[in-house]
């Protein structure tokens, strides 16, 4: 689709109606100037027409003149003006000497009733010229005859004077119709340039170079920079979020693989393949597998829900969560022989999404394992200032996180010890999750000398 400009479009717009605009003003002063001329001829053939009335007279039906006229063109021949007496019954009574050789376009007016005192004006296009033709009824000193005084001049002085107007009009017209247009151009630029500004601006982002849009707008644009600012931040958040899933999904997916991993192999090389330990062995690699399907569909839903806390949240039973997680890093852990001192709350309760629970412990406990050396301590209570709330505690026995470094950790892809596997996601993926409970994480100090993790989540407003 071809691509088509709004300043273009404006400016065809605009100088459709200036011309439209432009052109009937032309034509309604050019009708007006041709209708104020008509008007001065009728009323100069009106004063030629008193001036034949005051010299005039009459005797036995003849017309003679009294004194010599004050308009000597009336005795010129062929000069332009025409002077005729007539009536309704006897036709022409009598022609001035400019029209003794003239032959009026038509003689009906000759003959025509004009009502006593009443003006007739016409125009009479003829083959050589156009005249100007005014008639004057009268009523005689006798109180009888009627008689009706008629004036004919040539009107091309006139028309001359009309097209000499139209052409200074027109001219005029069009070089305001130019200029008009030249300041409408610059007036369309200026008007134009807060969204050339923002076109600039949306390049730039585009090409990385600003965040968001941030000059100032008109009123009505301020509207619009808001949305695309909103929206591009959202779309940032989208692509972040897609990104953390995928990372969130590969560490969550690391403990179920590496239990299957150490399942597999022994499955390989068993013989008794009716034992019970082997049909134990099944059922724990199911287990997992389950497991990571659960994982999959849990992590594709928090890539397209920002907050946790909008899931549909059901009691959980933490202590029977914590027994399977640490049952499934038991295999994977198995050359550590770890101990895990067990106080826990048997009625303690998570309300929330299952995955969620399973998701932090998961986390921390695998990074207790991971660091610890061979004992740790698992608490869970519940706390009386939390209305179905639960507080629970990981410490271990290894090296520990220093003060200044808690901060750190909790930021995703920040890992403390280097030295050891992992992509340093767990505590900032465990922070995310209790932060949309509305909990708090704690990293402090064990009492057996490593890091003791603490996660308070309270139960949603809501229940």
């Amino acid at each position: 689709m071809r691509a088509y400009s709004l300043r273009s479009r404006l400016m065809w717009v605009f100088g459709i109606l200036l011309c439209v605009f432009l052109g009937l003003t032309g034509v309604v002063l050019d009708r007006a100037f041709r209708s104020s001329v008509e008007a001065g001829a009728a009323e100069q053939l009106q004063v030629q027409i008193y001036l034949l009335l005051s010299a005039v007279d009459e005797r036995d039906g003849e017309f003679y003149f009294l004194e010599t006229l004050q308009e000597p063109r009336f005795n010129q021949l062929d000069s332009g003006l025409y002077g005729y007496i007539s009536s309704a019954s006897t036709g022409e009574l009598w022609r001035s000497d400019s029209a003794r050789a003239f032959d009026p376009p038509e003689l009906g007016f000759l003959r025509e009733r004009i009502g006593v005192g009443q003006s007739r004006f016409q125009v009479m296009p003829g083959e050589a010229a156009v005249y100007f033709r005014l008639s004057y009824g009268i009523l005689w000193e006798d109180g009888i005859s009627e008689f009706n005084f008629t004036v004919l001049e040539n009107a091309d002085p006139y028309y001359s004077e009309i097209r000499n107007f139209r052409r200074d009009l027109w001219s005029w017209l069009g070089g305001v119709a130019v200029l008009l247009l030249m300041i409408q151009t610059l007036l369309l630029r200026w008007g134009l340039a807060p969204l050339s500004r923002m076109a600039l601006d949306l390049r730039a982002i585009e090409l990385g170079e600003k965040d968001k849009l941030e000059a100032e707008y008109p009123r009505e644009l301020r509207g619009v920079a808001a949305n695309l600012n909103q929206l591009i931040e959202s779309e940032r958040k989208q692509q972040s979020r897609y990104r953390t899933t995928l990372g969130d999904l590969a560490h969550s997916l690391k403990t179920p693989l590496a239990v299957m991993s150490g399942i597999i192999p022994w499955l390989k090389s068993a013989k008794g393949k009716n034992t019970s330990e082997f049909l134990s062995q099944l059922r724990a690699a199911d287990e997992q597998i389950e497991r990571m399907n659960q994982i999959v569909t849990y992590q594709l839903q928090r890539a397209v829900q920002a907050d946790s806390s909008l899931s549909i949240a059901r009691r959980v039973n933490v202590a029977e969560t914590t027994d399977q997680v640490i049952e499934a890093l038991q295999k994977v852990y198995a050359d550590k022989q770890m101990f895990v001192h067990r106080e826990i709350d048997k009625h303690a309760q998570f309300i929330g999404d299952k995955r969620d629970l399973m998701e932090l412990l998961g986390n921390v406990l695998d990074n207790a394992y991971k660091y610890g050396r061979s004992e740790l301590i698992v608490r869970i209570k519940r706390e009386a200032t939390l209305t179905d709330g639960v507080i629970i505690q990981i410490e271990d026995d290894g090296r520990g996180i220093p003060n200044e470094q808690v901060a750190y950790v909790l930021q995703r892809g920040a890992r403390a010890d280097t030295l050891m596997q992992g992509q340093g996601i767990g505590l900032a993926v465990v922070a995310d999750i209790v932060d949309s409970y509305g909990g708090d994480v704690s990293v402090t100090t064990s009492v057996l000398g490593g890091a003791s993790v603490m996660l308070t989540l309270p139960a949603p407003a809501s229940q």
